[in-house]
């Protein structure tokens, strides 16, 4: 008698999407990046570990940015026709989660205070979004 047997793996749509997402992060980071690096605002990255040099904020930057890559990967192959919705999205509620929230939380400083660079803020995260949205989308076709 013959028995198969399965070896539980993930589905491929799911691994590609995570490879792909966590390069789509990358793409959306570097941009945003390069936008946050004109803007001086590198080294408020690099102070969440302590450090106020523009390359360990750039390590932390693309860091996170691949780890959201990754995030938007798992649910993105299920929306990628809508991919600047998703995107547009996606950023506002990263803001909310990291500018808004955690960054202030980590420097000692009260979470949900806007002023003007809050609203530069979420621009930037929603160009990161799409760009992210929009890489993922070419590469999972």
């Amino acid at each position: 008698m013959n028995t198969l047997t399965a070896t539980p793996s993930a589905p491929a749509n799911t691994r590609n999407s995570v490879g792909n997402g966590i390069l789509a992060g990358l793409a959306g980071g570097f941009i945003f990046g390069i936008m946050m690096q004109m803007m001086g605002m590198m080294t408020m990255i690099a102070m969440m570990m302590g450090s106020k040099s523009d390359l360990v904020g750039w390590m932390i930057h693309l860091m996170i940015s691949a780890i959201f890559g990754l995030a938007y990967g798992l649910i993105g192959y299920k929306i990628s026709s809508k991919w600047a919705v998703a995107g547009l999205v996606f950023g506002m509620i990263l803001w909310v989660f990291g500018p808004l929230f955690m960054m202030p939380v980590m420097a000692g400083m009260t979470p949900f205070a806007f002023d003007s660079n809050t609203w530069i803020s979420l621009m930037g995260h929603m160009i990161y979004g799409l760009i992210t949205a929009w890489t993922f989308s070419r590469l999972t076709r």
